[in-house]
């Protein structure tokens, strides 16, 4: 399955937010250096789904804050 994710990093908190037009809104601390904010958003996500790190994949938009997410 593949989703829309929009990342904001350097926010306050970690927070996972659904827009009305299917595009999934991630919040995280991270900063976006080195791939720290994909890692997180990763990590938020598979808790999120309920599945592990290892089945989630950026499939485009490494470096962009808009991402398409398989899992």
């Amino acid at each position: 399955m593949q989703i829309k994710v929009r990342v904001l990093p350097r926010a306050r908190q970690n927070s996972i937010t659904a827009e009305t037009d299917g595009t999934v809104r991630i919040h995280t601390t991270a900063v976006p250096d080195g791939g720290r904010a994909n890692e997180a958003v990763i990590k938020l996500l598979a808790k999120y789904l309920g599945v592990p790190k290892s089945q989630i994949k950026i499939i485009r938009g490494e470096t962009s804050h808009d991402k398409l997410i398989e899992y």
